[in-house]
């Protein structure tokens, strides 16, 4: 078997880092990763740091001594080479199932930046291994279960770094092979590592970190998709647009809200449904649209937090210990642990939480008759159709469920290694848990598009502002009118899929900005 390149986004590895709009790349699909002379210098440079120690006979924790509580236990030069393929070996111990490709993907890259920052000791040599397997999109299978965040994700990236020593397994274009299989269909061969190399590799928060940013790059698709979704279910209820008026949301100065109030009078604008005075016209619609500004605004302030965290995270050097070469030191410090990251992480759970919270709210105002103002579940004939009732008492399970999920995993700790490392984040576990909690609101997101869709046909025929056509039209193709009661299951998915997949990102119109995490 013989593997090409792909051909894909490339990504330039310098030490200013990347930005948050390219960490988006490997979580879309294969990349190519181009390393800069300048980093190449500090690489080099950062390895010969490490070679003068070891002729000077330093000793230095991870270099020529044991790891965590064996930290006092000094390892003969003959074993140095030897030490660092045991310590990789020691942490393959990951269990349950693989972690997704993109995730894989997404880790490898943010772990090269670390790399390609020049703090970290490791050979050109071992750094073109993982270019090369970045390269041509050869994954690691590697479980999902066994970091605590702390002392890095030591378990998932020696899983990684066992596939650079030929042990393990790969995937290709979704076919699994023997790793030595795998990195050979391309060209590559195993490496054996030098001092320092194996703890450089599988020290650091770059699987949290990746998990995180999976997350965040969700979230920001149902975010959107939840725009839409409320704008369509204003409209179809006849709500009033006068809490979406800018006046109101400059005051409260919380830039979330003033982005999110916008971008909702756009969807709604010119809306001849929301123009119209009419008999029983409600003044005041509750809480779910009338404050979807303040709710919604105050997840977009916690998901753009968490981009800042996570963008300065991903060009972060997190293993240990670190080689300074302008002084001619090595440090040992605790970048490794997981903190920043598990707090982001909790915080897109929680804007998750919350997005999918209000959009059921929202559902269950377009079933009740007497909040909507349409029939009784959005269905003519209500007694012998059921309409959209069970549709919303899934929407509450599905909101119900994330509510558990949401609860913060970064206060949780639990004590290893007898005790040396006796405070851990639980990042990766906070990682772990955004792609269900993201599904679980996409399909809640999706439920209320259906009903929204459902709702503009009782009300107006369809929808009625020229920014929501498109919305309803999406709608449409995936799930035609309900006229009496069938299936809906499969229209749920498929809109849901539609929303992972990015198709209402244009409409809610917001993207994730950060700023910090590069180097001017």
């Amino acid at each position: 078997m013989t593997v090409t390149a792909v051909s894909a986004p490339t990504i330039v590895l310098s030490p200013a880092g990347a930005t948050l709009d390219d960490l988006r790349h490997p979580f879309e699909g294969p990349v190519r990763i181009e390393i800069s002379a300048e980093a190449d210098a500090r690489i080099r440079r950062s390895h010969e740091v490490i070679t003068g120690i070891i002729e000077n006979g330093d000793v230095i924790y991870g270099v020529n001594t044991g790891f965590g509580r064996l930290a006092d236990r000094r390892i003969s030069q003959e074993d140095l080479r030897e030490l660092q393929k045991r310590v990789v070996f020691s942490h393959i111990v990951g269990v349950g199932d693989p972690l997704p490709d993109p995730v894989i993907r997404g880790t490898m890259v943010v772990k090269l930046l670390s790399l390609c920052q020049g703090h970290s000791g490791i050979r050109r040599e071992v750094l073109d291994l993982l270019v090369g397997m970045v390269n041509h999109d050869i994954l690691p299978v590697v479980p999902s279960q066994g970091s605590v965040g702390a002392s890095g994700d030591l378990a998932p990236l020696s899983h990684i770094a066992g596939v650079m020593l030929g042990a393990g397994t790969v995937r290709i274009r979704g076919q699994e092979y023997e790793a030595v299989e795998g990195l050979s269909s391309c060209g590559l061969e195993p490496v054996v590592l030098g001092p320092k190399e194996g703890v450089a590799l599988i020290n650091g928060v770059q699987v949290s970190t990746a998990l995180a940013l999976q997350g965040l790059f969700r979230a920001e698709k149902v975010f959107n998709a939840a725009l839409a979704a409320g704008s369509l279910t204003m409209e179809a209820t006849a709500g009033r647009q006068t809490a979406l008026d800018d006046r109101i949301q400059q005051i409260r100065r919380q830039p979330g809200q003033i982005r999110t109030a916008t971008a909702l009078r756009r969807l709604v604008a010119d809306s001849g449904v929301l123009d119209r005075e009419f008999e029983g016209r409600r003044l005041q619609d509750p809480y779910s649209l009338r404050c979807m500004p303040q709710v919604m605004g105050a997840c977009l302030d916690l998901l753009e937090t968490a981009a800042c965290t996570l963008e300065r995270e991903a060009n972060a050097v997190s293993d240990n210990p670190l080689v300074f070469p302008d002084d001619d030191l090595v440090l040992s410090g605790g970048n490794f642990h997981g903190q920043p990251v598990a707090f982001a992480a909790d915080q897109i759970a929680m804007a998750l939480c919350e997005i999918g919270s209000l959009s059921e709210r929202r559902t269950a105002m377009l079933t009740d008759t007497s909040m909507s103002g349409l029939p009784p579940f959005l269905i003519e004939g209500g007694g012998l159709n059921s309409g959209f009732m069970l549709a919303q008492v899934t929407s509450a399970a599905l909101v119900a469920e994330n509510r558990s999920r949401a609860f913060p995993n970064s206060v949780d700790s639990i004590p290893t290694s007898a005790g040396q490392e006796d405070h851990v984040s639980m990042a990766t576990h906070a990682g772990t848990r955004l792609e269900p909690m993201s599904r679980n609101a996409a399909y809640v997101v999706a439920i209320e598009l259906l009903a929204g869709a459902q709702g503009s046909d009782l009300r107006s025929s369809g929808a009625d502002a020229p920014a929501l056509k498109p919305v309803y039209a999406r709608v449409r193709d995936r799930s035609r009118h309900l006229d009496q009661d069938r299936a809906l299951s499969v229209d749920m998915e498929l809109v849901a899929d539609d929303i992972l997949d990015g198709d209402y990102l244009g409409d809610g119109g917001i993207v994730l900005e950060a700023t910090g995490g590069r180097l001017s």
